[in-house]
């Protein structure tokens, strides 16, 4: 049975999630704060975390960005009644796999969840793929999941968030092919349609700077009307 932990302050929200959950046959833990749910979330093994942003003690962006410097990888599904962009980018960059600005659908957030139970079941790479990925001074190693560059005689790690890890996987995996940001959104978030494509682009430009072509792509292409293309030998 799959864990999730909800960190939610509103009582009545608590209660109607958890049924929602607990009717699909998740296994939930409540936290009430941010202190004690990044404490919980630390402690616990658990598949998914819920996480409000606007919580006592400690907002959700600080618990989800401690998390992640802690070394959490759990997928955070990050809760939020702003809803603007800036916040959305934000929780991205902190480290969030997915958000939902409140009020939402019940089955919207079922799919979110079974779509993010799918990606992390088949983070693995297949036994008929290569675990590596060489481009350029760059070698992908999904076995190890990092991403290292060639420094004289010694490789460096750069560290990459969860979505920026998950997303140069996938487009090393079809290599110089047309992709476009729905099926990007499809393949890498497990879902389309329910978010912007925006969140595409974000991580596609996340991804540039820490491969050091944010101002002259060379190995993320993009192709104008179509979306993006990895080109492993650049251009």
């Amino acid at each position: 049975m799959a864990r999730i932990l909800l960190i939610e302050d509103e009582p009545g929200l608590q209660l109607t999630l958890r049924d929602l959950l607990e009717n699909e046959k998740y296994d939930v833990e409540v936290r009430g704060d941010g202190p004690r749910g990044e404490e919980e979330a630390s402690a616990g093994n658990y598949d998914l975390i819920l996480l409000d942003v606007m919580l006592p003690g400690k907002d959700g962006f600080q618990v989800c960005k401690s998390l992640r410097d802690r070394g959490v990888g759990t997928p955070i599904l990050m809760l939020t009644a702003r809803g603007t962009s800036i916040d959305t980018v934000m929780g991205l960059k902190l480290g969030a796999d997915d958000y939902l600005t409140k009020p939402f659908d019940s089955q919207v957030l079922l799919a979110r969840i079974e779509a993010r139970m799918r990606r992390s079941s088949s983070n693995q790479p297949s036994s008929d793929s290569s675990p590596v990925t060489q481009f350029g001074l760059y070698r992908l190693d999904r076995k190890q999941g990092q991403l290292l560059i060639k420094e004289g005689a010694e490789e460096r790690e750069i560290p990459l968030n969860t979505q920026e890890y998950r997303l140069l996987v996938y487009l090393a995996d079809h290599p110089e092919k047309s992709l476009s940001r729905e099926e990007l959104l499809d393949g890498v978030w497990g879902y389309e349609g329910e978010t912007s494509t925006r969140t595409v682009d974000v991580h596609i430009s996340w991804l540039r700077q820490k491969l050091g072509e944010k101002e002259r792509p060379k190995h993320i292409i993009t192709q104008r009307g179509r979306g993006y293309k990895f080109s492993p030998h650049g251009l």
